[in-house]
């Protein structure tokens, strides 16, 4: 397991009163990779991603770089590790271009006056993510789709090593989602680790270099899209009207496989 940026080993966590949302999970991230964690709801996806950002005090050990990940100073653990979650419980009277430049804040002495580097990476990420125009607007000014991809422009202009990315086509259109995650395949390709909590399986098969898939707070499968995105694999978990096939994987690269929910599938 050498050379992993990220790496997390019986991971244990419940909230109070509940059945674990953890439960012995385990796995390595390394730098160049896009892994895709897969699983129902209530499998555990959200809150794995929380432990490994430092933001839920899971059982097991975690280390970051090669350091245990409670040895980091919050702001030394920020220039390393960005967590993108879901969506925001309430909405700061930011602008879109304050709201980014917040992604500096690890890189930042107090009361420092902004530097160029800053300026540059905020701007950035505003491009990457088709935000320039909406920099001055209010976050609640925009659509879910469009303050999806200000949570990801905030996250790219913090410069971290290591992306956790939660849902983040949730709000998207197809051809947005699609554009997510080229994005962060590209990310994974710069050098960067990405780990992406997804229910699309489809996208994940066509941009992911792994899948995991996670059940009961669990590893239950990891490998490939053609290891992970199968009967065995996935109907003890979403039952049998699954169809499958093959299409054209992105750049002519081959084949990937494909899942679709299909009603009118027997149970087998």
């Amino acid at each position: 397991m050498s050379g992993a940026l990220l790496l997390a080993r019986d991971l244990r966590y419940a909230y109070p009163e509940s059945a674990p949302a953890l439960d012995g999970a385990s796995l390595m991230l390394r730098a160049g990779e896009l892994v895709a964690v897969l699983g129902p709801n209530g499998a555990g996806k959200s809150t794995l991603l929380r432990a490994l950002a430092g933001g839920v005090p899971a059982r097991g050990a975690i280390e970051l770089c090669g350091a245990p990940l409670a040895s980091y100073a919050p702001r030394e653990r920020a220039q390393l590790v960005a967590l993108v979650p879901q969506g925001l419980r309430a909405l700061p009277e930011l602008s879109v271009e304050r709201f980014v430049l917040a992604g500096r804040y690890a890189h930042l002495r107090r009361f420092a006056p902004l530097r160029d580097a800053d300026r540059r990476a905020v701007r950035g990420a505003l491009e990457r993510l088709e935000l320039l125009p909406f920099a001055e607007r209010l976050l609640h000014e925009l659509s879910g789709g469009q303050r999806q991809r200000a949570l990801l422009a905030r996250a790219l202009a913090q410069e971290a090593r290591v992306l956790l990315v939660d849902e983040p086509t949730a709000a998207l259109d197809a051809a947005q989602q699609l554009a997510v995650f080229e994005l962060l395949a590209s990310l994974a390709r710069e050098g960067r680790a990405v780990l992406v909590v997804t229910h699309e399986w489809n996208l994940a098969s066509q941009f992911a270099t792994r899948l995991l898939v996670l059940e009961r707070g669990g590893i239950a499968a990891s490998g490939t899209p053609e290891e992970v995105l199968c009967p065995a694999v996935l109907e003890p978990l979403y039952g049998a009207r699954l169809l499958y096939g093959r299409a054209p994987a992105p750049g002519g690269t081959g084949q990937r496989p494909y899942v679709l929910p299909w009603a009118q599938l027997e149970q087998r």
